[in-house]
């Protein structure tokens, strides 16, 4: 039986091709004991980005996810909702102050644009997500 949004709270797609991305994930994972969040990896050879009515570019830009009502979210505010969906609300409230809700965008807005460098994935000053199949 395959899982689907509709039986999670929260669906949240990532790149599985990020080293530190798939660590966050896994992290994650191991603290969500009732089974709340439904991980997608974009980057995986079957998954269809049109297929939620995104692109791949539009994904692999900024963490994406869909609550079950289908809203997409972007950005800190996934993992805000993902802290939230496995126990971890006073960290989310922190995240929620004047002046860290700011340094987090930005912060977050710096490692988007450069994720691509930052895990090692440009070669000879391009960087783009691996070929896909």
């Amino acid at each position: 039986m395959s899982t689907t949004i509709e039986s999670k709270p929260l669906e949240v797609f990532f790149d599985g091709d990020c080293p530190l991305c798939t660590k966050e994930i896994a992290f994650v994972r191991r603290l969500d004991k009732k089974s709340r969040v439904l991980f997608t990896d974009i980057a995986s050879p079957g998954f269809d980005a049109a297929s939620i009515g995104r692109t791949q570019d539009d994904l692999m830009a900024r963490i994406q996810a869909r609550t079950a009502d289908g809203t997409f979210i972007d950005g800190v505010e996934v993992f805000r909702q993902m802290y939230a969906a496995v126990g971890l609300s006073p960290l989310v409230t922190l995240t929620r102050l004047p002046g860290i809700t700011q340094l987090l965008d930005a912060g977050y807005q710096w490692f988007a644009k450069n994720r691509l460098r930052l895990t090692g994935r440009c070669d000879e000053g391009t960087c783009t997500p691996r070929a896909r199949a």
